[in-house]
C-alpha cells in the first residue's frame, strides 16, 4: 500500500512501490560502509530522456560520475527546492573532499516541464546539476525503473500539484544503484554515506 503525507501544500509518497523492502534493510552492508544498502538491488536502468536543450540521452550518457537522482517537479510547492538543494549541497561538501559528483534532475511533470523551463529550474540549484525531462511514455520508462511513484492531482487548472515519491538515489556509471537517502538525511550524511563508498 502506498501511503502519502502532506508536506505544506503537496502531497508525496513516503512509502511503496518496491522500496518498502529496502526500508525494511534486505539488502546486507557494503563494506565498511554499514549505512549502504548495497549495490545488486534491483533498481535504475534504461532510460531515454531530454535535456534542457533538446538534446535526447540516455542513462549511460547521463550517469558519467557518482550522481544523486531525484524525482520531483518545478512546480513542486516546498518539498522539490528543498530536496534539491540539500542535493546540491551533499555534492559541494563531496568536492571539498576531492570526490566529483552530479546532482540529476528529472521530472515528473512533463506536461508543464518543458525542457526550457526545466533548464531555467537547475540553474536555481547547482552548475554541475543535469535537469530531464521528456514524453509521458519516456518519463514512466524512468521512473519504473527507479520504482517512483508519482500521479498528477488534476483540478482543472494549470496549477495542480503532483504526489511524488522523495527519494534520492546514488548511482555510479559502474554499479549501478547503490543507496537511496529519505527527506531527513542532511547534506553531511549524503556526503558522508557517499564518500565512505567513493574511497573503499
Amino acid at each position: 500500500m502506498v501511503k502519502y503525507a502532506s508536506i505544506g501544500a503537496a502531497v508525496v509518497v513516503v512509502a511503496g512501490l518496491g522500496i518498502t523492502g529496502l526500508m525494511a534493510g534486505v539488502f546486507a552492508p557494503r563494506g565498511n560502509c554499514p549505512e549502504l544498502q548495497g549495490s545488486g538491488a534491483a533498481i535504475g536502468g534504461s532510460f531515454e530522456l531530454v535535456l534542457p536543450d533538446g538534446t535526447i540521452v540516455t542513462e549511460a550518457e547521463v550517469i558519467t560520475e557518482p550522481s544523486l537522482i531525484y524525482f520531483g517537479y518545478t512546480f513542486c510547492p516546498d518539498v522539490c527546492p528543498i530536496d534539491n538543494a540539500r542535493n546540491a549541497a551533499a555534492v559541494d561538501i563531496l568536492a571539498e573532499d576531492g570526490h566529483s559528483a552530479t546532482p540529476i534532475f528529472i521530472t515528473v511533470d512533463p506536461n508543464r516541464d518543458t525542457p526550457a523551463v526545466v533548464g531555467d529550474y537547475i540553474q536555481n540549484f547547482h552548475p554541475k546539476m543535469i535537469g530531464l525531462t521528456g514524453s509521458e511514455a519516456q518519463i514512466k520508462t524512468a521512473s519504473d525503473a527507479y520504482r517512483t511513484f508519482y500521479k498528477a492531482e488534476e483540478d482543472g487548472t494549470d496549477y495542480y500539484l503532483v504526489s511524488h515519491s522523495v527519494y534520492s538515489y546514488f548511482v555510479t556509471p559502474a554499479d549501478g544503484f547503490v543507496a537511496f537517502f529519505k527527506r531527513d538525511a542532511t547534506p553531511e550524511h549524503v556526503a558522508e554515506t557517499m564518500a565512505c563508498f567513493l574511497a573503499g
